[in-house]
């Protein structure tokens, strides 16, 4: 069932402006999304971020799939369109938490292109950095650390990403990390490098 849409809702534009609240904050206003097979170490890799840019002194927010299912989108599914409305409203967040000024780190799958584009088409010019987690498939099975894909295999799961449904891998990310053969510490400083020369921060 598709909600009717109202015709008299329009967009107000407030006093204090993204430009004030990033200036009160220091810094540019971005999101950072993490994409990568399940096990790529997305979270775990956008948690260090986060911690090492607090230190900093920097305003930042992560969204997490699962913490997100929790609430915002715990009515949906895991069906195609379920999973294409998880990502639209994950991204219309980002967008309003980079409107108040923020660093906005997401890490989901979001295994579709398209997907992300939608995202990307949402933000304003260099606000939305492509983050791909590259980490081989074989990698991320032997670390599996939700049983997940050892539960596709088992075909207790279907079409999980990377097993029995596509993952189409970033073609031209903003930050590429290699996540299979660098430590964590290692790829929070590529994210640092790429973030100074960006002037993020």
């Amino acid at each position: 069932m598709t909600a009717e849409k109202a015709d008299n809702i329009v967009w107000h534009q407030h006093q204090v402006d993204k430009e004030q609240r990033a200036g009160l904050k220091k810094q540019k206003p971005c999101v950072l999304w993490f994409t990568g097979l399940s096990g790529a170490g997305k979270s775990t890799v956008a948690g260090a971020l986060e911690s090492e840019l607090a230190e900093r002194g920097h305003h930042t927010y992560l969204l997490d799939g699962d913490n997100i299912r929790h609430g915002l989108c715990r009515d949906l599914g895991f069906s195609d369109s379920d999973r294409k409305e998880n990502i639209r409203r994950i991204g219309e967040v980002a967008k309003l938490m980079a409107d108040a000024g923020l660093i906005v780190l997401s890490a989901f799958i979001s295994p579709h292109r398209e997907e992300r584009d939608l995202v990307r088409g949402l933000l304003g010019e260099g606000e939305f950095l492509e983050v791909f987690v590259d980490t081989p498939l074989d990698e991320c099975e032997k670390r599996d650390p939700k049983g997940l894909y050892k539960k596709a295999r088992a075909g207790e799961i279907k079409q999980f990403t990377g097993i029995d449904s596509e993952y189409e891998a970033p073609e031209a990310p903003e930050i590429h990390l290699h996540a299979g053969s660098k430590t964590v510490a290692q790829l929070v400083d590529d994210c640092i490098e790429i973030l100074k020369a960006r002037q993020v921060l």
